[in-house]
């Protein structure tokens, strides 16, 4: 709100109002090629999964720009084509006051959105920890292939 912008889903569909004018459709996107990574520790992921080895990795300073943050509002730009991705590690995060309504803005607006292993993210055997969300299927695959040490 500070922002002027307020975020809203319905489950199926994703809007954001601004200033108070009719709400707009939340429409992703990868152009600005920024991605927000969350360095705060713990990091569970390790040695499988530490942040810092992404963001060293050859191909992501030739495809994305990194940004440090650790908020829904991330989640958030990522849905309204602020950022390209949002990254962390952790456990499953789809019930975390922090995660969990980023995460149904992102699915809502049409964003891949996974584990850092590329599972779903959920409770459940075979979930995904952590979170890799994405304005679309190319940027999703860029950061997955890097995750992976590809």
């Amino acid at each position: 709100p500070f922002g002027g912008e307020v975020f809203r889903t319905d489950g199926e569909r994703a809007w954001v109002r601004r200033a108070g004018a009719d709400d707009v459709p939340l429409t992703p996107t990868a152009a600005t090629g920024l991605v927000d990574v969350n360095l705060d520790p713990p990091f569970p992921g390790a040695p499988g999964f530490r942040a810092v080895e992404l963001l060293a990795h050859p191909e992501f300073g030739r495809h994305f720009r990194p940004r440090v943050g650790s908020t829904t509002l991330a989640l958030a730009w990522v849905a309204a084509g602020k950022r390209a991705a949002y990254v962390t590690d952790g456990g499953d995060l789809s019930g975390s006051v922090h995660f969990a309504a980023g995460i149904a803005l992102c699915r809502a607006a049409g964003c891949v959105v996974t584990g850092i292993d590329g599972s779903p993210v959920g409770e459940g055997p075979g979930r995904g920890h952590g979170l890799v969300a994405a304005a679309d299927e190319e940027t999703h695959g860029l950061l997955m292939s890097m995750i992976r040490g590809g």
